[in-house]
């Protein structure tokens, strides 16, 4: 996808930041240098396991289910701070991650604000959001539908298994508990916890 300069601006925050918001992959495996990270709070939003995967967490005839942000709540994850000078390339990198061509466009992109919950600030940041018009919006699955999806899912990036783990590890060594994915790690044959436990340490 093209960026004029015009557009880029646009998206750039007055700090001389562009912002990205991370809720998923994009914790543990950003794929792009970035000059700060700051945990982030966005509301109207939360992060739910409502996109079947096809391609990077399973195939079309054994589905996985990745992360995506949907309507309502509120959502923690990390802000990324890009500098201007280094956006367009960043944005063209999560293009390509997240609505590549010739593929179901499952995330719409959007910008949206965000607290930045280290300094208090407010911004606008970029955020991938789940695209409730595709065939593989899934809703609001089962904890054991999910956790049962996420069992057999693997795909081009691996296992389904470990993309909900490691989201599960970095968000509790920021602090937080997401209670509807530690239900669906719960749920997971040789229960996800022990895993978490061992790689994590108690809490």
């Amino acid at each position: 996808m093209h960026h004029d300069g015009a557009a880029l601006r646009d998206l750039v925050d007055a700090d001389g930041h562009l912002y990205v918001f991370a809720y998923g992959s994009l914790i543990w495996r950003p794929g792009f240098s970035h000059a700060v990270a700051h945990p982030a709070l966005l509301r109207g939003f939360h992060r739910r396991f409502c996109l079947w995967s096809h391609r990077y967490r399973g195939t079309p005839e054994r589905p996985g289910l990745v992360l995506g942000l949907d309507r309502g709540g509120a959502c923690r994850g990390l802000a990324f701070g890009v500098r201007a000078a280094e956006a367009a390339a960043v944005l063209a990198y999560l293009d390509d991650r997240e609505l590549p061509d010739g593929a179901e466009q499952v995330y719409h992109r959007r910008m949206l604000p965000l607290r930045l919950l280290d300094t208090g600030r407010m911004v606008r940041a970029v955020a991938y959001v789940a695209n409730r018009g595709c065939r593989l919006y899934c809703g609001r699955l089962s904890p054991e539908r999910a956790a049962a999806a996420i069992a057999q899912g693997h795909g081009q990036m691996g296992a389904n298994r470990e993309y909900l783990l490691n989201t599960l590890r970095h968000l509790r060594a920021m602090g937080v508990r997401d209670a509807g994915l530690d239900r669906i790690a719960a749920l997971l044959p040789d229960s996800g916890r022990a895993e978490l436990s061992t790689n994590v340490g108690a809490d």
